[in-house]
């Protein structure tokens, strides 16, 4: 997901909108106090039970499983400003997994974000997040992983330009960056409050990618949550405490709980790497732990004003004439869908009017979706789910500017022109 600096590597680390990397280790410490097997083959079952379930808590299988390939083998190819780095194999295989790992080695890299023979990790795994999984959880998961089908087949090696294949650089990212501990309740929230907080923080780690990186690749922490683009994907990830992107200080807990659970929901729809997260790891928690969550992200603090983002603009007479121009396209194509006021018909069709992720100060997401379309995830509570067509091969760069400055300029929305230029930059870009 992200990208640059000094310890540049940290930068390789954070290259995917979800990114776990590798993820284990060694060494003496005084962490061993784990009991990730169970005394009883019963007691077993419900452990392995309850790893699968945080496993998906943790979307392990996004990072950790190629399209149409063994499950937990790694080999995903993460593209990045300093060379690929390759997820690992993380099935029970002696030889190029985690066979020979004990709940200690696990914990410790899920804890301390280093490898079984010691060696620092890539913060691409999210072990800033990890940090915060309770010893009996992680136990869990590696009992759930111990119990997956071992696959033959060795981790590919990064390739990595120097000097960021030298994970030593990590020293200095860490010591800025990175601070060990679990999760500790806050006694004045309710213990709602509390799980959802431990899962957006710890195993959701959602900062990932909805927190800003700086030019060291750390997190900004000021700015939790605030949001930020996530260059390599192309995709932006809105800011969760403005009111002005998708803060939801102002939406109902079931509207944030069906659009967690469904990726669809009366407020909007979720599409991109955010519908990927629904797909493989949300829409199979608990709704209990859906309406946690969902108390948690509503009392993020709001701000009164969005973060500021780098936006292409255009001059005041040729947004006009662009608005006008949008105003027949999406009469011609839009408007049988989302209709000619903007309202949509939710859930199958958003609305867009006084729809935040249209009007946000970035852009890039609605103009992907003219450009690309896309889909919803397809959900136990949205099993067929509606999407949108693309219209790269249909419109000009001019023309998809025109009626996405259409629809950030209507029925109230406030967003600012969009320039043509932008337009060809995102249609030039990968799609991931």
């Amino acid at each position: 997901m992200k990208r640059k600096s000094l310890f540049a590597l940290s930068a390789v680390v954070v290259v995917a909108a979800a990114a776990l990397v590798p993820v284990l280790w060694s060494g003496g410490d005084n962490l061993h106090n784990g009991a990730a097997m169970a005394a009883t083959p019963a007691e077993q079952t419900e452990l392995i039970k309850k790893g699968e379930y945080l496993a998906r808590a943790g979307d392990c299988i996004a990072c950790h499983t190629v399209r149409g390939g063994k499950e937990f083998a790694g080999g995903l190819p993460m593209a990045t400003p300093f060379g690929t780095m390759y997820t690992p194999n993380i099935t029970p295989d002696d030889q190029y997994g985690i066979g020979k790992w004990t709940s200690d080695d696990f914990y410790r890299a899920m804890h301390t974000g280093r490898s079984k023979d010691g060696s620092l990790l890539y913060p691409g795994f999210p072990f800033t997040s990890y940090t915060k999984v309770s010893r009996a959880d992680s136990d869990a998961i590696y009992a759930f992983l111990r119990s997956v089908p071992p696959v033959n087949v060795p981790s590919r090696p990064h390739e990595l330009k120097f000097p960021f294949n030298n994970r030593n650089l990590l020293i200095g990212w860490r010591t800025l960056f990175f601070r060990e501990g679990e999760y500790k309740p806050d006694p004045t929230k309710s213990v709602e409050w509390n799980r959802g907080a431990y899962l957006i923080e710890g195993l959701g780690h959602c900062g990932m990618c909805h927190t800003s990186i700086n030019a060291m690749g750390g997190p900004v922490n000021s700015a939790a949550f605030a949001g930020g683009l996530i260059p390599l994907q192309n995709w932006y990830a809105p800011s969760l405490t403005s009111n002005k992107e998708a803060g939801l200080g102002d939406w109902d807990i079931k509207d944030i709980s069906s659009l967690l659970k469904n990726g669809v929901s009366e407020r909007g729809a979720v599409f991109g790497p955010m519908a990927e997260v629904v797909h493989n790891s949300l829409q199979y928690l608990s709704d209990d732990d859906i309406h946690a969550m969902a108390t948690y992200l509503k009392t993020i603090p709001q701000k009164k004003e969005a973060p500021e983002q780098l936006q292409l603009e255009t001059s005041t007479a040729f947004g006009s004439e662009l608005k006008q121009q949008g105003a027949k396209i999406y009469a011609d194509h839009c408007a049988k869908c989302h209709q000619d006021n903007g309202l949509g018909m939710p859930p199958n069709y958003p609305p867009l009017a006084n729809n935040q992720s249209i009007q946000m100060p970035s852009a890039v997401n609605p103009i992907r979706m003219v450009l690309n379309g896309g889909y919803p995830p397809s959900t136990d509570g949205n099993p067929h789910p509606y999407g949108m067509p693309p219209f790269a091969q249909a419109l000009s760069n001019q023309e998809v500017a025109a009626v996405v400055t259409y629809v950030r300029q209507s029925w109230g929305n406030n967003g600012a022109a969009v320039s043509p230029q932008q337009v060809s930059d995102l249609r030039s870009a990968p799609l991931d």
